[in-house]
């Protein structure tokens, strides 16, 4: 019973999701769809096959920091395989005459009914640990600086994550700081979950904790110390049975993403142009004439994919300047035009980078390209800043939607920016790609306050 109570009673809840989506599986496929098979043996081998795929695809590996992107993330995944499983049920049982039309709405259907029954579990309980104060863990946290104060403030300001914090201990207070005084605390206040930062402590402290958190079942976890801007996400890889960590696990280095990734951004980028563009471009191209001579479109030399430069298209939005090359537009910049200050603001002035995307310089979604004199310093100046050219740069991303888009005024915004690049570069994933593109459009829409 340890394990269960150890979780405040969450360990019963991924036995009561397979019976839920069990249920689902087998219910729609014998009362609805498929009434001719045989019953215990569709349900013996649909259920064994379906536990060995959520085993292989970690589908009820869901968590509570788990986010909505990645349960939607593990629906795909999972109900890609299933589909694939009921084609070859039916095929190996031919004689039961199953169409693939059936098949693909008997899938369709199961994952809606599982996705919805996911979703409002996971809501659910976000609700009972907030309104009832149930399914939660107590928490203590080992150190104390700006990045446990940061997960402090998490455990307090977030109760749908059902976690209480109790008690930060300052490491660094010789005086009055020891490990048998948190322990004591940890055993008189039943503490579930110990956060430690490596950074606060000595390899024969950590020694300790670790002894204790494993002969008193406490879960222990730590915060690394992170002084970077970057997120250290590290890689575990066997040579033979030699241990090798990695520091950066890329998911677009994989040869199935880029393709992925590459026939989303072709396809996008073509319905952009045929259907936004083509009819789009002369209204904006009659504007930009009518109030200032030069061309209509604007083509600056940028760092792309690997560094390599390439020409990034814009509408123009600024009078003809030698300055363009070299300057950010500012807040009230005299250069900008009156359809250039509205283009701007409405990103209007972007769209022609989808040529960009579709002629395969840049992505729709990545880290957003500097001009080439910028990359130069920074390059120098920001620590990491060149792991942003390790995917193809984007015409909108991560960063932009959560507020560094637009002019660099201290080092704090392009610091913010290459952080959020990093974590977009080594989280990448196609719905995190949509869930952008939607948050840029709505960007768009109600204007940008950076946008000038």
């Amino acid at each position: 019973m340890t394990t269960f109570k150890q979780g405040r009673y969450s360990g019963y809840l991924k036995h009561i999701s397979y019976l839920i989506d069990l249920s689902i599986i087998n219910g729609l496929a014998l009362l609805y769809f498929f009434k001719e098979v045989n019953s215990l043996k569709f349900v013996l081998l649909i259920s064994t096959a379906w536990v060995v795929l959520s085993i292989y695809s970690k589908f009820y590996e869901v968590y509570r920091y788990s986010r909505e992107i990645n349960i939607a993330a593990l629906l795909l995944k999972q109900f890609a395989l299933f589909t694939l499983l009921m084609f070859a049920f039916s095929g190996f049982n031919h004689d039961l005459d199953i169409q693939p039309l059936t098949v693909f709405k008997y899938t369709l259907l199961t994952l809606f009914l599982i996705g919805l029954s996911k979703f409002a579990l996971y809501y659910l309980l976000q609700k009972y640990r907030t309104v009832f104060g149930g399914n939660y863990r107590i928490t203590v946290i080992i150190g104390k600086n700006r990045q446990t104060a940061v997960l402090e403030s998490f455990f307090n300001n977030n109760p749908e994550y059902g976690y209480i914090h109790k008690k930060t201990f300052n490491a660094k207070d010789k005086e009055k700081f020891s490990l048998e005084a948190c322990f004591n605390f940890i055993d008189k206040e039943s503490i579930d979950e110990i956060y430690c930062s490596i950074s606060e402590l000595s390899n024969s402290q950590i020694h300790k904790i670790i002894d204790f958190a494993d002969n008193n079942l406490k879960i222990l976890k730590f915060l690394p110390d992170n002084k970077d801007i970057h997120s250290k996400k590290l890689k575990y890889e066997y040579y033979d049975y030699i241990p090798i960590l990695s520091l950066r696990n890329i998911p677009l280095e994989d040869s199935v993403n880029q393709f992925v990734k590459r026939s989303f951004d072709i396809l996008f980028s073509s319905l952009v142009i045929i259907f936004l563009l083509s009819w789009l471009t002369p209204i904006i191209a009659i504007l930009i004439k009518l109030e200032s001579k030069g061309p209509v479109f604007f083509k600056q030399s940028r760092n792309g994919f690997n560094y390599k430069e390439f020409d990034c298209y814009k509408f123009r939005s600024m009078m003809p300047n030698k300055d363009a090359h070299l300057y950010q537009a500012t807040k009230g910049d005299q250069r900008v035009t009156k359809v250039g200050r509205f283009i701007r603001k409405t990103s209007i002035d972007e769209l022609p980078q989808f040529f960009n995307v579709l002629f395969g310089d840049m992505s729709v979604v990545g880290p957003r390209p500097h001009m080439v004199s910028h990359t130069y310093m920074y390059a120098k100046r920001i620590d990491k800043f060149m792991v942003r050219h390790f995917v193809k740069p984007g015409i909108t991303g991560l960063a932009q939607i959560t507020g560094y888009r637009g002019e660099v005024e201290t080092d704090k915004d392009i610091i913010g920016r290459v952080k959020y690049d990093i974590f977009y570069i080594e989280n990448w994933s196609l719905l995190l790609d949509l869930k952008i593109i939607v948050k840029t459009f709505f960007n768009a829409v109600k204007g940008e306050e950076k946008a000038y």
